[in-house]
Formats: structure tokens, C-alpha cells, sequence
């Protein structure tokens, strides 16, 4: 296939690139040895870069991004697919199912799902029958506040957790009074009382209607953007330095 002269790609000529790329002789040296382990954060960074784009509004930015997101699933499918495990069409054989199988609505002439049963469509697809399935199917790699979100959204509906937005607003405050009146704990007790805590806030958030990721996102946000404002630029340091010595010298 001739790559070098064409003007638009698609999905298959990203395939044939890669494996190009992956040739052990021919191909690219790095391409070649990595493993899923070896780009395992790569895709992670991918994944961020692509949220920062659109919390940036830059369509530019986002088409950049969500190809270099192609190019990770290119990569590990490349691999699986040097395997005999699976190949692209596999994976979008798979997800074209899913998404089928989700929306009985629209490829079935069912009625428009609710909540609950796209729930439990999900939950079947997947073989979960009980809260144990549901919860252990959470991610583990997913960022803190994320998993805990998700699983005290799954643990509720089986009626775990605060009733109501009023419950999980006495237990948040119940537990930062713990966690800040702990002055003679050992430091394993204040990592558990703040592990606490941050999960009631989570519950609380959760009941009010806040994303609790989101919402620490932009409150680191607003602390950086207010740090570079009360904070010194390095040119106006540089220039009271500067000042400084020259008033040293002028004394002297």
C-alpha cells in the first residue's frame, strides 16, 4: 500500500502503518519492543490531553488529540493482533454489538428504555447478579474520586449509603469534625479519617448533584490561576533583585 503520496488516511491505513511501524526488521526500533505494559500510560496521557482540549473548546486541538487516541488502540490492537488474538475488526465488531444490544429503542422498535433498564441491560450483558459483581467491576485504575463516586452510585442502588442529600450532608460534616479534631492520632488513623471524609463529601456531592472530580478540577483551576496572579513574574523578581543590589552598592 502506498502511504507517503495519499492526502486522506483512514482507520486501515493507521492499521497498516503501525504494523509497518511494529516490523522487526524494517520497522521502527522503539515501535517494534513495546509492549501493553510499556505504553500502558501513554494512553492515559492520551486520554487527559484529549479532556484538556475540549475543556479548552479547541476543535483543532481535539482532532489532534483524538488521533493520537486512534493511534493507541491501533497500537494495542496491533499487538494482539500479531498474537492471533484479535484484530480491528473484532473490536468493532464487539462495540457495534454493544451498542446495538444497548438501544433496543432504536434497532428493536422497543420502547425507549429508562434508567433501570439500561442498568440492567448493562448488568446482564456484562453477567453481574449481585452487588458484589457490581461493585468489584469498578475499575480500580479510574482517578480516586471518580471510583468512589461510581461505586457508592452502584452500592445505592441496592440502599447503601445516605437516603438523601440531607444524610449525606450530616455525615460529610460528622467526618471532616473527626478528621480535624483528631489531633492525637498516629498518621495511619488521619489517613483513614481523611480517606473517610473525602468519601462522605463524595456521597454528599454525589446527592447534590456535583461531580466531585470536576468540581476539585476546577478548584485547582482557579488556585493556579490565582497563585500566578499574587505571585511574582521570574522578569519581576529578577528586576527587584537587581534593584536590591543596586541600592547594596550605592550604601556600600
Amino acid at each position: 500500500m502506498e502511504l507517503t503520496g495519499k492526502e486522506r488516511f483512514g482507520m486501515d491505513d493507521l492499521m497498516e502503518i503501525i504494523r509497518l511501524l511494529r516490523r522487526p526488521v524494517g520497522g521502527c526500533s522503539w515501535d517494534s519492543v513495546q509492549t501493553h505494559q510499556s505504553i500502558r500510560m501513554n494512553f492515559l496521557e492520551e486520554t487527559c490531553e484529549v479532556l484538556e482540549a475540549i475543556d479548552l473548546a479547541d476543535s483543532s486541538l481535539l482532532c489532534e488529540e483524538l488521533g493520537d487516541i486512534l493511534m493507541q488502540v491501533a497500537l494495542h490492537t496491533a499487538m494482539e493482533e500479531e498474537q492471533g488474538r484479535f484484530t480491528l475488526e473484532d473490536v468493532c465488531t464487539g462495540v457495534c454489538r454493544k451498542l446495538i444490544y444497548r438501544h433496543p429503542h432504536v434497532f428493536a422498535g422497543q420502547a425507549a428504555p429508562g434508567l433501570s433498564t439500561w442498568d440492567e441491560l448493562k448488568n446482564r450483558e456484562k453477567g453481574r447478579a449481585s452487588l458484589t459483581d457490581e461493585l468489584e467491576s469498578v475499575p480500580a485504575t479510574l482517578p480516586a474520586l471518580m471510583r468512589a463516586g461510581k461505586t457508592l452510585k452502584r452500592a445505592a442502588r441496592y440502599g447503601l449509603g445516605p437516603a438523601d442529600e440531607a444524610a449525606a450532608r450530616h455525615e460529610a460534616q460528622e467526618q471532616v469534625r473527626q478528621l480535624l479534631a483528631g489531633d492525637e492520632a498516629s498518621p495511619a488513623e488521619r489517613e483513614a479519617q481523611a480517606g473517610d471524609a473525602l468519601l462522605a463529601l463524595t456521597a454528599y456531592c454525589r446527592l447534590a448533584g456535583v461531580d466531585p472530580e470536576l468540581a476539585l478540577t476546577r478548584a485547582t483551576q482557579r488556585f493556579v490561576k490565582q497563585a500566578e496572579e499574587t505571585t511574582p513574574s521570574t522578569e519581576q523578581t529578577l528586576c527587584a533583585d537587581r534593584n536590591l543590589e543596586v541600592r547594596k552598592n550605592d550604601e556600600s
